[in-house]
């Protein structure tokens, strides 16, 4: 699935319809180049669930955990992580394999540690907008994107 997202409203908009499809469930890797926008669709998630305060990218402290809901969400952002096992010493096993939803900026610097995903989010610059496109790697992901491209078809029927 590929989406161009014209502004910053209709990319926490389609993350806020990512948040939903999700249903607050499973591992997503989220990847793009710095200021691609992965913090701003995990805003948009995040929303899905109840959130409107700030979000901030995680970059010091690796995880901002949120309990939104009954719903389980960690925002990892492993750009600055030195070495994947800082991962195990944090307690990320746990977060990663429980029921709970997990956004993870920078999944490559955590390579050969962290469990595979169920989508890829991928993220690039277009302009002033941004291109999205979606890899759903397990039936899960696969489902996510179905209902994502049902949403999306259907909001655009409704315009």
């Amino acid at each position: 699935m590929r989406r161009f997202l014209p502004n910053e409203a209709a990319h926490v908009a389609f993350g806020e319809a990512l948040g939903h499809a999700l249903g607050g469930h499973g591992r997503v890797h989220l990847e793009g180049e710095l200021g691609a926008g992965k913090t701003t669709l995990t805003r948009g998630v995040l929303r899905a669930y109840g959130h409107d305060g700030a979000v901030k990218s995680p970059t010091y402290t690796l995880v901002e955990p949120y309990v939104l809901q009954g719903i389980e969400v960690y925002h990892f952002d492993l750009y600055r992580l030195g070495d994947p096992e800082e991962l195990e010493f944090m307690g990320a096993r746990d977060m990663l394999g429980g029921d709970g939803l997990s956004l993870i900026e920078w999944p490559s610097r955590g390579e050969g540690w962290l469990p595979p995903p169920d989508l890829v989010v991928r993220l690039a610059l277009a302009g002033e907008g941004r291109e999205v496109s979606l890899e759903g790697l397990t039936p899960r992901g696969q489902a996510v994107i179905a209902a994502l491209h049902d949403t999306c078809r259907d909001k655009e029927a409704d315009s």
